[in-house]
């Protein structure tokens, strides 16, 4: 009797076990069972390089509804919003522009989320870069910041990037440091293998996930320091992983597609269009987006 009793118990650890890697797989194939759950997906007007005069006109010909652009000006609002309305597109995300070195650095980024709100956005990427200036004065700076994006009901995501945010143990330090709900991570899938050795996207993200507001999905062939961006699933990165974990932590914010291409090597317009064709074709494979 023990030793059957010992055989049904096994048997249920396997079973279970085959269950638990059944689920995975499944969620792998298809992120998004819940129709409650679908983030924005939205394509890098960057990701067209010296074409970017016919990104919309592309986007939408993939079925993109959503646009990561750089911030524009004030005066610039109603020629932009027309010529999103005439592809049916919006913005997910604005790209923001300015050096924390510089004093004028907040209100710089005061005028940017006002810009935001009034085009009804309501994420704000920043590569917190400052070049002449301590961390501990840019984070200051980054501090009186969350006010105010909090007043425009906007959350900035700083990229990962040296040195506020190389890696995961980074993330985690600034976050801490600015401790401001308004001010998030933005997870860039292959920046973290580009700037780090011995150390993988999945891992990374789960040590900071809760911190995470904004995802860019990039791919990478983990080589540290290696400019290799192709396609989505042309890559290492393990981007069906990564929909799994933000899935099983109801991540609810933007993912952008972004595709920097390799070191040397020249792209044609049609090679740069494939490419998103290409990556927008891969993750709707993963899941339902809006």
């Amino acid at each position: 009797m023990k030793i059957s009793l010992r055989f049904l118990c096994a048997l249920a650890v396997l079973l279970g076990l085959s269950i638990v890697q059944t689920a995975h797989a499944q969620t792998s194939e298809k992120y998004f069972a819940n129709p409650k759950m679908k983030n924005q997906l939205a394509c890098r007007v960057a990701n067209y390089g010296e074409y970017q005069e016919e990104a919309f006109a592309h986007m939408a010909e993939c079925g993109f509804k959503y646009v990561f652009m750089n911030i524009i000006q004030p005066e610039e609002i109603e020629k932009t919003q027309k010529e999103l309305d005439r592809y049916g597109l919006e913005v997910a995300v604005f790209r923001g522009d300015t050096d924390l070195s510089r004093e004028s650095s907040v209100d710089e980024l005061a005028e940017q989320l006002a810009t935001c709100e009034k085009m009804g956005v309501g994420y704000l990427f920043l590569s917190p870069k400052h070049k002449t200036v301590s961390k501990e004065v840019a984070i200051e700076r980054l501090k009186r910041v969350g006010p105010i994006a909090r007043k425009h009901g906007v959350v900035v995501g700083l990229e990962t990037h040296p040195d506020l945010g190389t890696n995961a143990e980074e993330h985690l330090k600034t976050m801490r440091a600015i401790d401001h709900p308004n001010l998030r991570v933005n997870f860039d899938t292959a920046n973290v293998t580009y700037y780090n050795k011995n150390t993988d996207a999945t891992a990374e993200l789960k040590k900071c996930i809760d911190y995470v507001a904004m995802f860019e999905v990039k791919d990478h062939s983990c080589e540290f320091e290696g400019w290799h961006f192709p396609a989505l699933g042309r890559g290492k990165v393990n981007i069906p992983a990564l929909v799994c974990l933000l899935k099983e932590h109801d991540y609810d914010g933007p993912i952008t597609i972004e595709i920097e291409g390799t070191k040397g090597v020249e792209r044609s317009k049609e090679e740069i269009k494939w490419e998103i064709e290409e990556s927008y074709r891969y993750m709707q494979s993963l899941g339902e987006f809006d």
